[in-house]
């Protein structure tokens, strides 16, 4: 198996989500996943926010706020809906995952919530259907305002297995309180949560990077890091704060600590700009993480390879 560092598009196109994982392994901390939005008007509407954010040095590109019952991405004209996924996958030559949210109707509330439609509730037919779509992994988190728990979050993860199987990838966790009391801050995550998740069949599971979450420090990220390791999965660690639109100095710095807390993978989210993150924060965050050599391949690497 190749680390992802030195993967092309055809050796994405063969891989399972369990091939995937042992690629990202294999890579020691120096994957970039980058979240984007296609159902807005993209950044430069001549090209999707998947190709702007791949240009810009992403690995695995991460779709948000798209509804599997009707699929849909903005740039990407003439496209059956049911063929979308696929196509993108084509087009950019990289791994792509989607946000499913799983809502917990009983969770108390921080603030008032929005209604999802049901293509993107983490439900098994929401599931199944982006298994369909052929989606290579899928993300139960939580937007903001949507009351996403972990605890709503430990059962979707058990259904993901039964759907997925196991060579399925699964991430699980949530970047910030998405709305619901008793999960903010320094409280978003314990230890029982991480080993809820792993003990359910979480793959990699997903932490506030440090700075990124009011009390999440390099010291505490890195102890709950140090758990998910010791449990046997990986880590990613999300700006998912709106802080990916921040400069590229708070850029780097989020992406030098959360390389010292030891993350296997680095996220960044996609409201920095026209739903995705500004592209050149992309490009810093990724030589911060893996400097300009791995950075300028992966951006130059033809879909062709």
């Amino acid at each position: 198996m190749k680390r992802l560092l030195d993967c092309t598009a055809s050796d994405f196109e063969k891989m399972t989500g369990r091939e995937l994982k042992q690629s990202i392994l294999a890579s020691e901390g120096r994957t970039i996943v980058a979240e984007v939005i296609g159902a807005v008007t993209p950044y430069y509407p001549a090209v999707t926010n998947a190709e702007m954010a791949a240009a810009f040095g992403a690995d695995l590109i991460l779709l948000n706020f798209f509804d599997v019952f009707n699929p849909s991405m903005e740039g990407l004209t003439e496209v059956v809906p049911d063929t979308i996924v696929r196509t993108l996958k084509k087009i950019i030559g990289r791994p792509i995952g989607l946000n499913l949210e799983p809502v917990d109707v009983e969770a108390d509330r921080v603030e008032t919530l929005i209604e999802l439609p049901e293509g993107r509730l983490a439900t098994e037919k929401s599931l199944e259907k982006a298994k369909e779509l052929g989606f290579d992994f899928v993300c139960l988190t939580g937007n903001p305002k949507t009351g996403v728990s972990n605890a709503e979050i430990t059962k979707a993860i058990k259904m993901a297995r039964k759907v997925f199987g196991e060579d399925g990838l699964i991430i699980s966790g949530k970047m910030h309180s998405a709305g619901v009391a008793g999960e903010v801050g320094g409280s978003l995550m314990s230890t029982e949560t991480l080993h809820g998740f792993i003990e359910a069949g979480a793959d990699i599971i997903l932490i506030p990077s440090p700075g990124t979450v009011p009390g999440f420090t390099v010291e505490k990220t890195a102890k709950l890091v140090d758990i998910v390791h010791e449990k046997g999965a990986m880590a990613i660690l999300t700006t998912g704060t709106s802080q990916e639109g921040a400069d590229e100095a708070t850029i780097k710095q989020i992406a030098l600590n959360s390389k010292m807390a030891g993350a296997d993978l680095f996220h960044i989210g996609d409201a920095g700009a026209a739903g995705m993150a500004i592209p050149e924060n992309i490009a810093a965050y990724s030589v911060v993480v893996r400097g300009k050599r791995h950075t300028y391949v992966r951006m130059a690497s033809s879909i062709l390879r």
